[in-house]
Parts: structure tokens; sequence; C-alpha cells
């Protein structure tokens, strides 16, 4: 007869709530570490959380190993299959769930009912002598200094990408927006088609790039002029955008070759930045060789987002004031 070991444990059989047993059930990622449960919350914590279909959709085209989870409402089931048999192939979690919580994932009601978490990406430090080997294929570019509203980098992100422009620049002005949740949001994909450098001091960068470039600043000064009523110049444009409230800095206005403006009727001071980026952006595009890269109007994503706001000083970046 066998005598019981008094020294283990009775077995109890542990029990889960249904969130519990989803997440339990779903496919585990290949990339996100197991170590410990404190572990696997502040890698979460560390995605970007990309929300609206466009954008969750730019993502998966251009760079899915990106893509760490992705969740979903009931009306988007259907829409999102072909976005849930990559997640699956790459053994990673997809989870339909209630308005309540993909507001909660998203940080916002604006989530277009679904939300992907992916690695967030890097923005390299501007070198300029790629700009060099950009501006010897034409290529036009933007530099933002000192754009506090990501709505606005957004807008003018998506802007770019709708015009066939790739290059983008954002400075390290206190007051500059990031690549955050919400500009990838209002962006509408826009973000996954440019590449994204970061400039470090906005004046000695453009006292460099006219080198190669026509750099010009928006303002409202004296001495702007309309883009279209430039002098000829062999260099393509490089055109800087400024803080909402008091435009382009001072310091990188002097080191631009010129200043431009868009003429209105006098009944308002300015347009907001992102409706000024996109009226330049247009004439830039016009003017520039011709590029490979198809751009294609959405037109469900054209009609839900417009340029988002912004405006210049005065005798600074006069194109826009909030």
């Amino acid at each position: 007869m066998t005598t019981p070991d008094k020294t283990k444990a009775p077995l109890v059989r542990k029990t889960y709530s249904p969130a519990q047993r989803a997440e339990l059930e779903a496919p585990r990622s290949i990339v996100e570490p197991s170590k410990t449960a404190s572990d696997n919350a502040d890698f979460h914590e560390k995605l970007a959380k990309i929300a609206g279909y466009q954008a969750v959709s730019a993502v998966f085209n251009r760079d899915p190993h990106r893509v760490i989870r992705l969740y979903f409402d009931e009306k988007m089931k259907k829409s999102v299959g072909n976005f849930c048999t990559q997640m699956a192939k790459m053994q990673r979690p997809y989870r339909l769930v209630d308005e309540s919580e993909l507001q909660k994932i998203s940080g916002t009601v604006l989530h277009g009912g679904v939300v992907a978490a992916v690695v967030p990406r890097t923005v390299p430090d501007f070198d300029i002598e790629d700009a060099k080997v950009w501006a010897q294929s034409g290529q036009a570019l933007v530099i933002l200094d000192g754009i506090g509203n990501p709505h606005n980098l957004g807008a003018i992100a998506r802007t770019l990408a709708y015009f066939g422009l790739k290059y983008l620049l954002i400075s390290d002005h206190p007051a500059q927006a990031g690549l955050s949740d919400a500009a990838h949001r209002v962006a509408e994909g826009g973000l996954e088609y440019l590449e994204v450098y970061r400039v470090l001091g906005s004046a000695k960068v453009c006292k460099r790039l006219r080198e190669y470039y026509r750099v010009v600043g928006t303002s409202l000064g004296a001495r702007a002029v309309e883009l279209e009523k430039l002098p000829s110049d062999p260099r393509p444009l490089a055109l800087v955008l400024g803080n909402e409230e008091h435009g382009v800095p001072y310091e990188t206005l002097e080191a631009c070759d010129a200043t431009v403006l868009i003429p209105g009727a006098g009944r308002v001071q300015s347009l907001n930045v992102s409706a000024t980026a996109a009226i330049l952006i247009h004439q830039m595009a016009a003017k520039r060789p011709a590029i490979s890269a198809k751009t294609t109007s959405h037109s469900a994503a054209d009609s839900r987002q417009g340029p988002h706001r912004q405006r210049r000083h005065p005798s600074a970046d006069g194109t826009d004031k909030r």
C-alpha cells in the first residue's frame, strides 16, 4: 500500500476570465519578450499605436514585421481579414475587441475600428551628404522647424506622400512634434512612404543645404514673394515651415535663400500651416522632375481627414497663425 506524500501541495485547477483565456489562446509573438509579465508590459507600452484602416494598411504594405499586435472591432472584422492572415503567418496575436477596449488601447475615440501596436520607427540624424544625392535627382524636401501640433505634422506628411515627395526633415526645436500616434493617424499612412530625418540646428543645416538646394522659408514679411515668382534656379526646392504661433525662427529665416507667402484676400491674417504646406507642396511637386512613385487618390481616406491647423508669425513665418 502506497503512503500519500504529504509534502506535496494539493493540485489546484486555475480558472481564467474570458479575456485572460482569449489572451492565452492567441498565437504568441515571435518578437515579443516572454521573460516576465512586467517585461512584457513595458515592451507593450513602448509600442506605437497606429489607428485607422488606411494607416494600418500602409504599415502592413510597407513593413509588416513592425506589427506586434493587432486589435479590431466587429464592424472591421471582414476588412482586416488579410491583416489577420499576415499576423497568423508571423505567429503574432490579433484580437477582436469591443469599442471601449479599442478606445483604451488606442487612446482615442478616433481609432477607425482597427489599431496596430507596432515597433516605433527610428528617426536618424540628417546627413548633408544624403541631400547632395537627393538634389542630383531633383528631389524636393520639406523641413519642419518647430511644428508643435502632431496633427499638423501628420497632415503635412499626408500631403507629401500624396504628391509623391519623400523627404521630410524635423528639427530639434524644443516645440517640434515627433512621429506620435496622433501624427500617424492623421497622416492616413503617409508617414510610411516618407524618409524622415532629424535636423540638429536648423539654421546651420539650411546654410549648408544652399549648396545643393534653393532653401525657402514661409513668412508674411515685406521681403516675401509668391513661390511661382521666384527667379529661375537649377537647384531643387527645400521648403521650411515653422511653429504655429511664432513661425520659422528668425535665425533659420536668415539662413534661407528667400522667403515666400501665399497671397490672400486680406480678411484673415494667414492660413493654418498644414493648408499652407499643401498649397506650396503642390507647387513644388509641379516643378520637380517626373517621379516613378504613383500617387493616387484614396477617396475614402481623403474625405475623412482634412488638413489640420496652423499659421505663421507676420514677421517670421507668416503663413500661419492659430
